[in-house]
């Protein structure tokens, strides 16, 4: 019996591996039409046309900020220079209890003003409006709201203060290219169906150098931790989510950085505001509601970096937010598991969720139940090591070449570093990730799913960032 189930878990471990390399070199392959296909009708949208057009619709930029004093000023007045002719920048103060608010109220002149805020999407409560008596300020709305736990809570006061048809969410430390918006509204203008929801790719800002807000100098990492991240975040952005917005299947819309339709985030019910996955969950409803109200629709992904997001810069800090993640994961194919495998929802049931699940949720937990099963087969001393070593170079060398490939997209679509050196810096690390890593997201996401099975409380934790002038202690 004992000789049976290793056997059958020895083919399904073959069958499973073999099925997720055949995944990612499909998606490799759709990627990079995708690239293409973007590289083209991006040219025939002219940035000019676009500033000067008065068809060109405005988005209402929706930033949480909670104890964010140490550099609130700074991010604030880089959101206010972005290039583009109608937009507005709306903070949202998540009850901070630093002087985030005082020290908004003091740079930009605001002061509470009367406003029709409607409560279209439930949250925590509401306070106050702040507005800037200075002209050159009018496109900047405060909200003051009391902090609601997740960054769900006050994105959804957010949208309930916008007034434009939509909106892009970010986090208020992240740092945007000038022309994002520009960028990220030509999806939308060039479908023939509703696009609800863009995506762009995310990087480290670790190392890079900033001046006044703006990104002036892309380098790689010098921490290691922050160096895998970014090589992670390009296979996932460049080589996943293109690949999968060729065939309409984007599972999520990052937090750092999506642009939305406003009127279907809010018929769908905006962010669950219990949810540690916001991003995949806004993704998930609106692309239901649109099914459910059998209408068409797209979510785009463009391979343009746009956004530069500070990563973890050690390992207790990482183990935060993977765990976090991986709770929020769970979360979703719980909140949402009448989805999966269901054809009602069409590529979203049959697609999306059972892609997600098969290889995202439950990777780590074959993984787990796989070293497990080796070990016991080295105990027993039943171990084929010929077998063994082929497995080993299959899955090694094809972890490098989707890697390699990875690296190879970034600069055909727009060189970031200045010197090989620094891409060479980031290449090398390939090597070496299957083996430190990975290995630690995958501890990780197993603490995340033990956290939310066994009921324990999720918090934001205490978040440690450098920032654009020191060391900032960040809480949520």
């Amino acid at each position: 019996m004992m000789d049976t189930t290793f056997t059958l878990f020895e083919y399904f471990v073959f069958f499973y591996a073999s099925s997720l390399f055949l995944f990612y070199s499909v998606l490799g392959i759709f990627s990079f039409i995708n690239i293409l296909r973007y590289k083209t009708y991006s040219s025939k949208l002219d940035d000019k046309f676009l500033l000067n057009s008065p068809l060109t619709p405005g988005i209402s930029i929706v930033a949480p900020a909670y104890n964010e004093e140490k550099t609130i000023i700074a991010n604030v007045k880089s959101l206010l220079t972005l290039n583009y002719p109608l937009f507005e920048v709306i903070i949202v103060n998540d009850g901070s209890k630093d002087k985030t608010l005082e020290l908004l109220v003091e740079e930009f002149e605001l002061v509470e003003t009367p406003y029709a805020y409607v409560e279209r999407i439930k949250t925590k409560p509401f306070k106050r409006i702040f507005k800037s008596t200075n002209p050159k300020y009018s496109h900047l709305t405060i909200v003051d709201k009391v902090n609601g736990g997740t960054k769900a809570d006050a994105s959804n006061a957010g949208i309930n203060a916008s007034q434009y048809p939509y909106f892009l969410c970010t986090d208020v430390d992240c740092i945007l290219h000038r022309n994002t918006m520009l960028r990220m509204i030509k999806p939308i203008l060039n479908s023939k169906v509703d696009t609800i929801a863009v995506g762009a790719t995310l990087r480290m800002s670790n190392s890079c150098d900033v001046e006044e807000g703006t990104i002036t100098r892309v380098r790689p990492p010098r921490g290691l931790i922050p160096r895998f991240q970014e090589l992670e975040y390009l296979r996932a952005y460049l080589f996943g989510k293109m690949g999968w917005g060729l065939v309409n299947c984007v599972p999520n819309i990052s937090g750092g950085l999506g642009l939305f339709n406003t009127e279907i985030a809010i018929n769908s019910g905006g962010y669950s505001s219990e949810s540690h996955a916001e991003d995949m969950d806004l993704t998930t409803k609106m692309a239901a509601f649109m099914i459910n109200n059998k209408r068409k629709y797209h979510i785009d992904y463009i391979p343009i970096s746009c956004c530069w997001t500070e990563g973890p810069p050690n390992l207790s800090i990482l183990a935060r937010q993977r765990i976090r993640w991986a709770t929020g994961l769970a979360q979703i194919f719980v909140v949402h598991r009448k989805i999966l495998f269901n054809p009602r929802y069409g590529r979203l049931g049959l697609v999306v969720f059972p892609f997600m699940f098969l290889y995202e949720f439950l990777a780590p937990i074959i993984e787990i139940v796989g070293l497990a099963w080796f070990i016991l087969l080295v105990l027993k001393g039943d171990v084929n090591w010929n077998a063994a070593l082929y497995i080993f170079l299959y899955s090694y060398s094809f972890a490098i070449t989707i890697g390699t490939l990875v690296i190879l997209y970034d600069n055909f679509i727009q060189r970031q570093y200045k010197t090989l050196y620094e891409t060479f810096k980031l290449w090398i690390l390939i090597f070496v990730e299957s083996f430190i890593y990975h290995p630690l997201l995958a501890f990780f996401s197993l603490k995340g799913y033990f956290n939310y099975f066994a009921s324990r409380e999720v918090k934001w934790g205490t978040m440690t960032r450098q920032g654009l002038t020191g060391t900032v202690k960040k809480t949520s």
